[in-house]
């Protein structure tokens, strides 16, 4: 059969044209982003574009300071807000500390300073490769010498020597009386901060506080004298919330309101009407009411008057 030299040539070219075809849509690939973050020292492999051999990931803020007493490791459904409140600190405090200019903006694994950078009174600084420890300051084991008289050496009482040795027998210097401990700040009369019933007392693993009864509007008072440092709606659970901040060991908590009488950093008195009873982000009305020495949540009736 006679088959013509151009019909041949037509069909090799329409071939060809085909199988360059499909080695182009082989060869497209999806783009592959380099963001930087590979850590790997083992040589590039042909065939593998886009592995970025040894650049290290970036660090996340404060990492050199993970698992050191003072600081946190933030975890995945933290808030400022939360981690201020568990370590008993103003969400604004934490903000400055760690120089956040959005207090909103934290990573999972970012470690922050969670108690004040300067180091407390009674404490001596240890310089360290990553900052500043700080060390209590204890008494020296020397026993203070007895007072002499400034005049006259001689007139200091000489120890008894003895009559068959003649070696001279210690005393033991007079040991000064203590000073007076100065008053603690556990010493806080706390008062109830509502007047309703007790609906649910303190269990550390499923409530941590007191919930009181009420009707919605009534008030909700200060337990002691204080300074806000949270207003708001911004925890989870809480609803309209009040923390009043006591003194550097003790937190009060005030959850569920309908509406919230005061303001971040405005000093309050103890039995100051701070906020209404209501039942936001909770199944009925009542006070959700917390005390939190250092952060950890305690029973509230191991502080406050019996009724």
């Amino acid at each position: 059969m006679f088959v013509s030299r151009g019909l041949v040539m037509g069909f090799t070219v329409a071939m060809a044209g085909l199988v360059l075809s499909g080695c182009g849509t082989r060869l497209n690939k999806a783009p592959v982003e380099d963001r930087g973050t590979s850590i790997s020292s083992a040589p590039a492999q042909a065939g593998q574009p886009g592995v970025v051999v040894g650049t290290p990931i970036k660090p996340l803020p404060g990492a050199e300071n993970a698992g050191k007493p003072g600081y946190y490791t933030v975890k995945p459904g933290d808030t400022l807000i939360r981690i201020g409140l568990e370590s008993g600190q103003s969400w604004k405090d934490l903000a400055r500390w760690n120089n956040l200019e959005n207090a909103n903006l934290i990573e999972v694994g970012q470690v922050l300073r969670v108690v004040p950078p300067t180091a407390a009174v009674a404490a001596t600084a240890v310089a360290s490769d990553n900052g500043v420890v700080t060390r209590p300051v204890t008494s020296s084991t020397v026993a203070p010498a007895p007072a002499a008289s400034a005049t006259s050496p001689a007139s200091a009482p000489k120890p008894p020597a003895s009559a068959a040795s003649g070696t001279v027998v210690a005393v033991a210097p007079a040991t000064p009386a203590p000073a007076a401990a100065p008053a603690g700040e556990d010493d806080i009369a706390f008062i109830w901060p509502a007047s309703g019933s007790l609906i649910a007392g303190f269990d550390e693993a499923r409530n941590k506080g007191f919930d009181i009864a009420g009707k919605a509007g009534e008030p909700v008072l200060a337990a002691a004298d204080g300074r806000v440092v949270y207003a708001g709606a911004g925890l989870r659970g809480y609803g309209n919330l009040v923390i009043l901040k006591h003194n550097n060991t003790f937190l009060t908590a005030y959850a569920h309101n309908q509406s919230l009488l005061v303001k971040e950093d405005q000093a309050v008195r103890k039995g100051q009407k701070i906020a209404e009873m209501g039942n936001t982000d909770a199944d009925r009305v009542k006070l959700h009411f917390e005390i939190r020495r250092q952060g950890k949540p305690v029973d509230p009736s191991r502080y406050l008057p019996a009724r």
